[in-house]
């Protein structure tokens, strides 16, 4: 994304190493990282956290779009509050999987929502994207919410990515555009 991405309440940007302390508060929390697929431990702290971002920074240019990773920053007071990403799926790298994930104190103000809606429009408008998958284990119920409201439908369940059984959402290109 060459300019941040705004929404009513948000701006989906570039990662920096500033955002370290804010982003191991995210990825550090096991509340986070338990649900995400692959299946992460937590970042063990601030400067596992800064690797990790250096390392995002470092790959993002040679990501092809849509795919890539950005924070997610909340307008009303500059505060990062999550991170999204767009990435290929394993086994095969076909699917393309939209991804979320949110500081725990702001699960249910609709801030996933509505970022991972304005990232979903944005990657439709670059060449060759014509859906995005969302995964989520079973019991994942705020993620399988989340992906409805986006406006994603269920595909059904399948071992097939991560090795492990997953619900399986698609958005379609033709439901956003």
């Amino acid at each position: 994304m060459t300019m941040p991405l705004t929404t009513d309440r948000l701006v989906i940007r570039d990662w920096s190493e500033e955002d370290a302390e804010a982003a191991y508060a995210i990825y550090g929390s096991s509340d986070v990282t338990h649900w995400l697929t692959p299946a992460m431990d937590r970042v063990a702290d601030e400067a596992a956290m800064r690797s990790v971002l250096q390392a995002w920074q470092e790959a993002q240019p040679n990501l092809i779009p849509p795919r890539g990773r950005w924070a997610v920053e909340r307008k009303s007071d500059g505060k990062l509050i999550g991170g999204l990403a767009i990435r290929l799926l394993p086994p095969y790298q076909e699917d393309l999987e939209l991804s979320w994930q949110l500081h725990p104190d702001e699960w249910g103000n609709g801030y996933a929502t509505e970022a991972a809606r304005a990232l979903a429009e944005w990657a439709f408008r670059q060449d060759d994207c014509d859906e995005l998958f969302a995964v989520a284990r079973p019991s994942n119920s705020r993620a399988i919410a989340t992906a409805q409201r986006i406006g994603m439908q269920w595909v059904g369940e399948t071992t097939k990515y991560y090795e492990l059984r997953l619900q399986v959402y698609r958005i379609r290109q033709s439901d956003v555009l």
